[in-house]
């Protein structure tokens, strides 16, 4: 016959309504910290593909060519004129991929504070 054995409960172990709430609380900061970085990776994805439009010389009069670059327009807003430089590629990739990786730090620095 089997016998099984407790573990001997050790002080301040209690699973009381305290020690739940925290961790509910630290579940939800990680939920909402995996929902921040998601939309971090959304922002930063729209940025690099439309990067990505205008240097390989994707047709501007295509519907989602349009979508894709007013979306990354609106999210590059006062990064779009940080640098000039005479080669309009040029330009677009460092000030949008400039936009992008604020974009990723800040998300990354958001998301962080939530896990904590």
């Amino acid at each position: 016959m089997a016998v099984m054995r407790r573990r001997p409960r050790t002080a301040g172990a209690e699973p009381g309504a305290g020690a739940r709430g925290v961790h509910v609380a630290r579940r939800g900061g990680h939920l909402l910290a995996r929902l921040v970085m998601l939309i971090t990776w959304l922002v930063v994805a729209v940025i690099v593909i439309a990067i990505l439009l205008v240097v390989l010389g994707a047709n501007e009069s295509n519907t989602i060519v349009q979508a894709v670059q007013d979306a990354a327009k609106f999210l590059v807003g006062p990064f779009e004129t940080i640098f000039s430089f005479s080669n309009h590629k040029t330009e677009v990739a460092v000030n949008y991929g400039l936009a992008a990786a604020v974009y990723f730090i800040v998300g990354s620095l958001i998301a962080r504070l939530l896990r904590r």
